[in-house]
């Protein structure tokens, strides 16, 4: 293990939660690119020995965690108890969150046919979604957007790990087309045209 690799293992076991690569970059005194290196070095003799911690990269932050093989006795020795599971409601709220993220509320409502805000609040407590600013029309509604907590409870690095979608019907995609030019998401400062298969 180098110096570098071994600064890094140590930095992050103190953090003891997610930490921006610029800032380890920062902190390390070091380039991005050996950083980076580092971290796929740590990664890999982590796996190659199959040790009782991994290195885990969430966007553009990484983060040392116990392996997954191992968190019934980790969650026995510190006592915490498992988180609870999603409604298919919850869940089918969260999908179309990350799928089209920001959304508003009124934009998952009009998907779903039905009042989300206790649904919506309730992937809130959880950490799972978050604010991401308000739309610029009358009324100002708030945006949503996954967070971190969503990557880490779904086991992926960044969003673009997702599964694709199946392909909409070309009567369900002209539906959510007349959606999006109703305001719903298509004046979402920032948002991008959605594909069918996103």
């Amino acid at each position: 293990m180098t110096e570098l690799e071994a600064g890094l293992e140590a930095v992050l076991f103190a953090a003891g939660d997610a930490v921006p690569v610029d800032r380890l970059t920062a902190a390390l005194e070091t380039t991005r690119e050996a950083l980076l290196q580092a971290a796929g070095a740590l990664e890999n003799l982590y796996d190659f020995e199959n040790r009782g911690i991994m290195l885990l990269r969430l966007e553009d932050k990484l983060q040392l965690c116990s392996r997954p093989l191992y968190a019934d006795a980790a969650r026995r020795v510190t006592e915490s108890r498992r988180p609870p599971s999603l409604t298919p409601a919850a869940l089918e709220v969260l999908t179309i969150i990350a799928y089209r993220q920001p959304v508003t509320r009124a934009f998952i409502d009009q998907l779903r046919g039905v009042d989300s805000g206790g649904t919506v609040a309730g992937l809130s407590e959880k950490g799972l979604i978050e604010e991401a600013g308000r739309m610029d029309v009358p009324g100002r509604p708030i945006l949503y957007r996954t967070t971190e907590a969503f990557l880490r409870a779904f086991a992926i690095r960044s969003l673009d790990e997702l599964p694709e979608l199946p392909a909409l019907e070309e009567s369900e995609q002209m539906e959510l087309d007349l959606e999006g030019t109703n305001g719903q998401q298509s004046a979402a400062p920032g948002a991008a045209q959605q594909t069918e298969t996103e």
